[in-house]
């Protein structure tokens, strides 16, 4: 009898934890049975909420907050560009990644608002194709934004950068030779009614899965 009151109540407790995972929110809804038992739920990379399919690089993204947290970029679990690696700075951070093999190419801070806007132009036509690119704002994207600097990141497609001004937030991911738009952009605007911080709008963060280039 005992045996049968456990096997009933446990019968009980897993009926409630399945109501729950249907029921209540998403939080309630990653809860696993694994976590009950003790053990870690799978990670997958760069942190990212789910696994990536074969053929597709994971990444993710995170532009700076306001000027004292700066941004960050993940890719294929590797963290290219962060404030712990020293490698980030006022303006754009971006990194260029081989889109067949997923190894990193090259990096580059452009200060966005006393720099020389001559050396993000360098650097954007020098992108072979098939190279993907990855791009987080910090502090100010725009102030020494032009029409050709523009133009490079339309080719490389962005929807958004057309209208980035002074202190927005920005963070993209697309790829020398696209036909088509990049579905991986986020773009915030500087605005005082709704910016998070004073000055600046709220951070911005994207994660996903970005198709390998096959030959």
């Amino acid at each position: 009898a005992g045996v049968i009151r456990i096997m009933v109540l446990l019968i009980m407790l897993l009926g409630t934890w399945f109501i729950m995972q249907t029921y209540f929110d998403h939080r309630w809804k990653v809860m696993s049975l694994r976590s009950w038992l003790g053990e870690q739920p799978p990670r997958h990379k760069c942190g990212n909420q789910k696994s990536c399919p074969p053929n597709y690089f994971a990444f993710k993204i995170i532009s700076g907050a306001a000027n004292v947290v700066g941004p960050s970029i993940c890719f294929e679990d590797k963290i290219l560009m962060s404030s712990v690696k020293n490698n980030i700075g006022r303006g754009l951070n971006i990194a260029l990644v081989n889109g067949t093999d997923g190894n990193l190419l090259k990096m580059g801070t452009f200060d966005m608002y006393s720099g020389d806007i001559n050396h993000l132009d360098a650097f954007l036509q020098e992108i072979k194709a098939g190279t993907i690119v990855l791009t987080a704002s910090y502090d100010d994207p725009a102030t020494k934004m032009n029409d050709k600097i523009r133009a490079h990141f339309v080719e490389l497609g962005s929807n958004h950068v057309k209208k980035l001004g002074f202190r927005d937030n920005w963070i993209f991911l697309g790829a020398k030779g696209m036909k088509n738009k990049s579905p991986f952009e986020e773009h915030i605007k500087n605005d005082r009614k709704t910016n998070k911080y004073d000055g600046w709008p709220e951070m911005l963060e994207m994660e996903g899965c970005t198709p390998k280039k096959m030959h």
